[in-house]
């Protein structure tokens, strides 16, 4: 007696693709997607070729450099991080009094430069200050004219203290300033 060949039995398949693509579906909809979120920042439009750079008084500039030692040099002289956000206060609300200090807040620019060589946290700890003095001054401010903190404003108030107090900011683009001596 021919004994009969026995199938094999087969699984059907036909459905697993769109399973497959109904987990993928699935995964790229639930999945969150971490962004980078870095220092905001508002540039200034590039300017033309031919375009002079505006005049200013060196009187308004508060200048600042972070060497690749990671040492702080404000106006000159050698700093502690930690003494940057007070001398950036003093800076921007001077209004004409230190005859070596702004002439007022809305002229007052502190310039920010750093070497190649600066550690990306020095960087960011010194943009942090500079960041909370303008905070403080305009905090002052809101305090002085409305009585109320600059976060409790409303945003058509918020907006004249930021018109009394801009926070200009120039970064030069980072070169060799060169290290510790």
């Amino acid at each position: 007696m021919a004994r009969k060949k026995r199938s094999t039995p087969e699984i059907n398949a036909g459905s697993m693709a769109d399973i497959a693509f109904l987990l993928l579906i699935f995964f790229l909809v639930t999945t969150t997607m971490d962004t980078d979120t870095g220092l905001r920042a508002l540039l200034p439009p590039m300017p033309l070729p031919d375009q002079e750079p505006p005049p200013f008084n060196k009187r308004n500039v508060f200048e600042i450099r972070i060497n690749s030692g990671n040492q702080l040099l404000v106006e000159g002289e050698l700093r502690d991080i930690t003494q940057l956000e007070d001398l950036t206060v003093k800076f921007i609300t001077n209004n004409g009094k230190d005859e070596t200090l702004s002439d007022n807040p809305q002229k007052a620019i502190v310039s920010l430069q750093n070497d190649r060589g600066t550690d990306y946290d020095i960087y960011v700890q010194v943009q942090d200050r500079l960041r909370l003095a303008y905070n403080k001054v305009r905090d002052r401010a809101a305090q002085a004219k409305y009585g109320r903190n600059y976060n409790a404003l409303t945003e058509s108030e918020q907006k004249i203290i930021r018109e009394e107090y801009p926070q200009k900011i120039s970064e030069a683009e980072p070169k060799d300033i060169g290290g510790a001596e």
